[in-house]
């Protein structure tokens, strides 16, 4: 039941960072070739919608809406096998959903799928790995200590609206393999078929960061670490429910 009820906060995260942040693409006109407002609004889109999530589903399954963002956490080892195949299956649900709605919403758009840089694929390639690789160390960070749970969301979500300020002009910013596929199956053409480019390179960018953190964070001095990748932590003490040992003078 836990595992069911941590897929379906991944499957509606997803879908809500596809809705919001390729439809602010689609809704503001976001070309990547200008750097004007509505380049920074979807940039910020993207970022503000981990945001919410992060604090709303974070701490029922560590708001990962991202593959990415899975295997790099499974990769470090805070995660088995099974609930990472759950995990990556609810999330690219939770897009097929979102880029239905957006094919309902705008029917005659490109809604906000990603493209070849220069039409070279290689180059491509290359960009997403690097884009991915900052925003998993970000996340995989970030989130190794218990004391930044009440941050993580706010640092993930300005990483995440970093990387799509620098990489929007080039392929629009993926980092996200099901984010990619939601849109892209509806959008069909070039967005389809290229859309390989953009679950390849995202999760070789989340296994290489997650085997750079391991590399770096070996031998490190003893650190508790956050329960989830991207869930904020209460940091209130605890109220115990037994009565303080300490008795007051009546008066």
């Amino acid at each position: 039941m836990q595992l069911l009820k941590k897929c379906l906060a991944e499957c509606i995260g997803t879908f809500v960072l596809v809705l919001f942040g390729c439809g602010t693409a689609v809704a503001v006109g976001c070309n990547g070739a200008v750097a004007n407002e509505a380049y920074f609004m979807t940039a910020l889109a993207f970022g503000l919608v981990i945001v919410a999530m992060a604090y709303s589903i974070g701490n029922i399954s560590g708001c990962h809406i991202n593959p990415a963002v899975s295997i790099g956490v499974f990769v470090s080892g805070k995660m088995k096998g099974g609930e990472f195949c759950a995990y990556i299956a609810s999330q690219f649900i939770g897009a097929i959903i979102g880029g239905a709605v957006l094919k309902g919403i705008f029917p005659d758009s490109g809604l906000g799928t990603n493209g070849i840089y220069d039409n070279n694929i290689w180059a491509s390639l290359l960009i997403e790995i690097i884009l991915t690789f900052v925003f998993v160390l970000a996340i995989l960070g970030v989130t190794s200590k218990v004391q930044n749970g009440s941050v993580a969301g706010i640092v993930i979500g300005l990483t995440l609206t970093l990387v799509h300020i620098f990489g929007i002009h080039f392929t629009g910013t993926s980092v996200n393999p099901a984010r990619s596929f939601g849109p892209a199956i509806f959008a069909g053409g070039d967005a389809f078929t290229n859309v390989w480019v953009f679950i390849v390179a995202p999760l070789v960018g989340g296994v290489l960061a997650a085997l750079v953190y391991k590399f770096l964070d070996a031998g490190s001095a003893t650190k508790e670490e956050a329960p989830a990748a991207s869930a904020p932590v209460k940091t209130a003490a605890a109220r115990s429910s037994k009565p303080s040992g300490s008795k007051k003078k009546k008066r």
